[in-house]
Protein backbone atom coordinates (compact mmCIF):
# COMPACT_ATOMS: atom_id res chain seq x y z
CA UNK A 1 0.00 0.00 0.00
CA UNK A 2 2.57 2.17 0.55
CA UNK A 3 3.87 1.78 -2.61
CA UNK A 4 0.21 3.27 -4.08
CA UNK A 5 0.53 6.11 -2.01
CA UNK A 6 3.86 6.96 -3.02
CA UNK A 7 3.35 6.46 -6.61
CA UNK A 8 0.22 8.68 -6.11
CA UNK A 9 2.19 11.67 -4.63
CA UNK A 10 4.70 11.55 -7.18
CA UNK A 11 1.96 11.94 -10.05
CA UNK A 12 0.88 14.47 -7.86
CA UNK A 13 3.91 16.35 -7.30
CA UNK A 14 5.24 16.25 -11.48
CA UNK A 15 1.62 17.42 -12.10
CA UNK A 16 1.81 20.33 -9.71
CA UNK A 17 5.29 21.07 -9.91
CA UNK A 18 4.77 21.02 -13.62
CA UNK A 19 1.92 23.61 -13.55
CA UNK A 20 4.49 26.01 -11.71
CA UNK A 21 7.87 25.49 -13.31
CA UNK A 22 5.89 26.18 -16.56
CA UNK A 23 4.10 29.59 -15.42
CA UNK A 24 6.91 30.87 -12.80
CA UNK A 25 9.74 29.83 -14.71
CA UNK A 26 9.59 29.00 -18.56
CA UNK A 27 6.69 31.62 -19.84
CA UNK A 28 8.89 34.55 -18.31
CA UNK A 29 12.16 33.23 -19.41
CA UNK A 30 10.57 32.55 -22.95
CA UNK A 31 9.04 35.76 -23.52
CA UNK A 32 11.78 38.23 -21.76
CA UNK A 33 14.75 36.35 -23.91
CA UNK A 34 12.34 36.24 -27.22
CA UNK A 35 11.10 39.93 -26.85
CA UNK A 36 14.69 40.91 -26.43
CA UNK A 37 16.03 39.04 -29.77
CA UNK A 38 13.47 40.82 -31.68
CA UNK A 39 10.69 43.73 -29.53
CA UNK A 40 8.19 43.17 -32.68
CA UNK A 41 7.98 39.43 -33.36
CA UNK A 42 9.36 37.99 -30.48
CA UNK A 43 6.58 38.32 -28.51
CA UNK A 44 4.37 35.90 -31.18
CA UNK A 45 6.93 33.53 -31.69
CA UNK A 46 7.39 33.13 -27.56
CA UNK A 47 4.26 32.77 -27.55
CA UNK A 48 3.93 29.51 -30.07
CA UNK A 49 6.86 27.92 -28.00
CA UNK A 50 5.01 28.72 -24.78
CA UNK A 51 1.60 27.51 -26.24
CA UNK A 52 3.86 24.14 -27.13
CA UNK A 53 5.24 24.05 -23.58
CA UNK A 54 1.35 23.87 -22.60
CA UNK A 55 0.29 21.52 -24.63
CA UNK A 56 2.80 19.20 -23.35
CA UNK A 57 1.62 20.09 -19.69
CA UNK A 58 -1.37 19.15 -20.29
CA UNK A 59 -0.21 15.65 -21.53
CA UNK A 60 2.08 15.15 -18.56
CA UNK A 61 -1.23 16.47 -16.48
CA UNK A 62 -3.54 13.67 -17.94
CA UNK A 63 -0.95 10.73 -17.64
CA UNK A 64 -0.61 12.36 -13.82
CA UNK A 65 -4.14 12.21 -13.42
CA UNK A 66 -4.45 8.96 -14.54
CA UNK A 67 -1.80 7.72 -12.44
CA UNK A 68 -3.08 9.17 -9.43
CA UNK A 69 -6.31 8.07 -10.17
CA UNK A 70 -5.33 4.52 -10.67
CA UNK A 71 -3.37 4.66 -7.20
CA UNK A 72 -5.92 5.95 -5.55
CA UNK A 73 -8.64 3.49 -6.39
CA UNK A 74 -6.26 0.45 -6.04
CA UNK A 75 -5.45 1.54 -2.40
CA UNK A 76 -8.92 1.82 -1.84
CA UNK A 77 -9.89 -1.77 -3.15
CA UNK A 78 -6.84 -3.48 -1.87
CA UNK A 79 -6.33 -1.93 1.47
CA UNK A 80 -8.00 -0.10 3.84
CA UNK A 81 -9.64 2.80 2.67
CA UNK A 82 -8.34 6.12 1.61
CA UNK A 83 -9.88 9.32 4.18
CA UNK A 84 -12.49 10.74 1.59
CA UNK A 85 -12.07 8.91 -1.20
CA UNK A 86 -15.01 10.56 -2.82
CA UNK A 87 -13.72 13.99 -2.30
CA UNK A 88 -10.28 13.00 -3.53
CA UNK A 89 -11.71 11.54 -6.88
CA UNK A 90 -13.38 14.43 -6.85
CA UNK A 91 -10.76 16.96 -6.99
CA UNK A 92 -9.15 14.98 -8.98
CA UNK A 93 -11.74 14.82 -11.81
CA UNK A 94 -12.08 18.78 -11.72
CA UNK A 95 -8.70 19.43 -12.01
CA UNK A 96 -8.84 17.02 -15.14
CA UNK A 97 -11.96 18.87 -16.23
CA UNK A 98 -10.01 22.54 -15.45
CA UNK A 99 -7.23 21.42 -17.91
CA UNK A 100 -9.47 19.86 -20.57
CA UNK A 101 -10.73 23.45 -20.51
CA UNK A 102 -7.92 24.98 -20.34
CA UNK A 103 -6.39 22.82 -23.37
CA UNK A 104 -8.85 23.87 -25.55
CA UNK A 105 -9.61 27.69 -24.16
CA UNK A 106 -6.68 29.31 -24.88
CA UNK A 107 -7.49 32.82 -24.27
CA UNK A 108 -8.20 31.91 -20.60
CA UNK A 109 -5.83 28.98 -19.83
CA UNK A 110 -3.63 30.88 -16.93
CA UNK A 111 -7.19 31.30 -14.88
CA UNK A 112 -7.94 27.31 -15.06
CA UNK A 113 -4.48 26.56 -14.74
CA UNK A 114 -4.41 28.60 -11.63
CA UNK A 115 -7.41 26.86 -10.34
CA UNK A 116 -6.13 23.58 -10.98
CA UNK A 117 -2.99 24.43 -9.15
CA UNK A 118 -5.48 24.89 -6.09
CA UNK A 119 -6.97 21.85 -6.99
CA UNK A 120 -3.43 20.12 -6.61
CA UNK A 121 -2.51 21.84 -3.44
CA UNK A 122 -5.47 20.75 -1.60
CA UNK A 123 -4.65 17.37 -2.22
CA UNK A 124 -0.89 18.08 -1.14
CA UNK A 125 -2.45 19.26 1.77
CA UNK A 126 -4.25 15.91 2.38
CA UNK A 127 -0.96 14.06 1.67
CA UNK A 128 0.79 16.04 4.24
CA UNK A 129 -1.85 15.38 7.18
CA UNK A 130 -2.34 11.62 6.20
Amino acid sequence: MILLRYLYVLALVVWLGGMVVAGGVAAPSIFAVLQEWNPVEGRVLAGRVFGEVLQRLYWLGYASAAVMFVALTLHRLLGARPIRYGVRATILASMVALTLVADYNVGHANIFLSLTVIGGLALAFWEARE
